[in-house]
């Protein structure tokens, strides 16, 4: 059986039986989990909580990522904010919005803004945050105890997968795992986690790009395939193999079929 997140295209004369592995199901348990402890939180310390975000210019990736943090947020009782910069913002300008949460007590985490527009110097943006702010765990710091596992912060997406596996009964111990796509918010994260020698990883991983050769023979070796690529339909069904769990973390914006 072929246990699907969603979106794998199933090519021509390919047929699998899928299981869908519910994300959403999972995610509200765990919202209600971390709503427990945020009013745990405000009645023994009498501290609500507080995300905030900056955003620049109109990636539809970020935007979405930052409006479902909100949303979050917002059900387990979180104070939350964004700071929207235009596109053509220099790296001076979004320094400062990043110094001002570095410096605002009312938000304990802030989310890195990230991708951003050419004209601004990205790494010097990431190395000016707070490391004890950085909820992604993009800061040079923050990356290095990921790589020691000693992490404090562990970028959402990553650790919701590892979630995703531990909860539905698939712990990844023991396992061959690969990670299609090699970001820094994902696919470096997704490795580092599942390869530390702890609880829910242990895994032997390997990591594909875009100038990986015969993909499709690494892949149709995987029990557990991650899918974090910016382009739609790049995992065909027949580059997985019968019982592999599929995880799609990918944000494509697609045309749909009549």
């Amino acid at each position: 059986m072929l246990k699907l997140r969603r979106g794998i295209n199933m090519s021509p004369g390919v047929y699998v039986t899928a299981k869908i592995l519910d994300g959403k199901a999972l995610a509200q348990e765990i919202r209600s989990e971390v709503a427990a402890g945020v009013a745990e939180m405000q009645r023994n310390h009498g501290v609500t909580p507080g995300l905030a975000a900056v955003l620049v210019g109109d990636d539809p990736a970020s935007a979405i990522y930052v409006r479902n943090k909100r949303k979050a947020c917002d059900e387990v009782g979180m104070v939350s904010d964004t700071i929207c910069l235009p596109g053509n913002s220099t790296t001076e300008k979004v320094l400062e919005a990043v110094d001002g949460l570095n410096k605002n007590p009312r938000f304990q985490g802030n989310i890195g803004p990230v991708p951003l527009p050419t004209q601004v110097d990205e790494l010097a943006v990431i190395e000016s945050m707070d490391p004890d702010k950085d909820v992604d765990g993009l800061h040079p710091f923050n990356v290095g105890k990921l790589v020691q596992g000693r992490a404090d912060f562990i970028p959402g997406t990553p650790a919701g997968i590892q979630q995703i596996l531990l909860r539905s009964g698939h712990d990844p111990s023991g396992t061959n795992v690969v990670v299609c796509g090699r970001s820094d918010i994902v696919g470096k994260p997704m490795a580092l986690l599942l390869m530390q020698p702890a609880h829910g990883a242990n895994a032997t991983v390997t990591v594909c790009h875009t100038h990986t050769k015969n993909m499709e023979e690494i892949t149709s070796q995987a029990d557990i395939l991650v899918a974090a690529i910016g382009s739609p339909n790049a995992i065909t069904a027949d580059m997985v193999k019968e019982g592999a769990i599929v995880i799609d973390v990918g944000i494509n914006r697609v045309r749909r079929l009549p």
